[in-house]
């Protein structure tokens, strides 16, 4: 009786079949995995919030992530069908209960100056508790915690006091696609104690221009008086595609101004004003 033997073709397809079977598998059991740590959590069609929601997950959901863009994954949902969460509401441990669009949010925050560009001063002083410098950054410090709390996916243009030159900015927002762009500083005027009050400064119509609106109305019971929204021609708004606003908040060569630039109070309200202001203008 003669058995069957398999010609040499049919032996390299079982083989070409066995290796991508153990790929899949090798694949699939090297797939990260992450789990949901808030509530209402939105699977979108893209990275980023300005794509549709195709589904809702909660706390606990278990999902596979298949690539990563943006600080976004890309996740299965079932079979043929995938989507995008955000990166920063899944895996979490601290207090945030549930998502909203300010939690899906990509903010980009600017201290104006750094390093050897002091910026203006409250004096002429080489010391740097006049330096606008050190002001914007505890300024943009406060405003990142703050958002930071609501579940916002926060990046600093700079950390401490060093130089990042105005290019490196905006490129900074167009790099990770942010939602919202906000570069703080504080205004000088030619002799001190002859100009008072903060302004919000936006280049581009649109977004721009309606972003600087939502935050300003935000800011009319703070300790320095509100100039309002203007029309500012800075590089690192006007070369920027993002919603991008300028906030020069107050001058920092006013004594009057200043006292309230040195207070972690009068930076606290702002951060509390700032984040209040972008929950409504995403929520719009």
């Amino acid at each position: 009786m003669n058995k069957f033997r398999p010609t040499r073709l049919q032996l390299i397809i079982t083989a070409i079949f066995i290796i991508l079977a153990l790929g899949l598998t090798f694949t699939l059991t090297r797939q990260k995995t992450i789990v949901v740590s808030v509530e209402n959590v939105n699977i979108r069609q893209g990275p980023g919030l300005k794509y549709k929601s195709i589904k809702t997950v909660d706390h606990k959901t278990r999902l596979n992530v298949l690539a990563e863009k943006n600080d976004w994954y890309k996740v299965r949902i079932s079979d043929h069908k995938f989507g995008w969460i955000a990166s920063w509401l899944v895996n979490r441990r601290d207090n945030l209960k549930k998502a909203t669009r300010l939690s899906e949010a990509t903010i980009v925050i600017d201290p104006g100056h750094g390093g050897w560009d002091s910026g203006a001063e409250y004096k002429t002083s080489k010391k740097e508790k006049y330096m606008e410098k050190t002001y914007t950054l505890k300024m943009a410090q406060a405003v990142a915690t703050q958002l930071r709390l609501q579940g916002a996916h926060v990046i600093m243009t700079r950390n401490a006091d060093k130089y990042v030159s105005l290019k490196a900015r905006p490129a900074l927002a167009e790099k990770v696609s942010a939602d919202a762009f906000i570069s703080f500083h504080f205004d000088s005027s030619p002799n001190r104690n002859e100009a008072t009050g903060l302004t919000t400064y936006y280049y581009h119509k649109g977004a721009s221009k309606k972003l600087a609106k939502t935050l300003n109305t935000n800011f009319n019971d703070l300790a320095v008086t509100n100039r309002g929204i203007s029309f500012g021609d800075f590089l690192v708004i006007r070369d920027n595609t993002r919603p991008a606003v300028l906030c020069e908040m107050g001058y920092i060569n006013d004594t009057h101004d200043f006292k309230s630039i040195k207070k972690l109070s009068y930076r606290l309200k702002v951060a509390s004003k700032i984040t209040s202001g972008l929950k409504e203008y995403f929520n719009e």
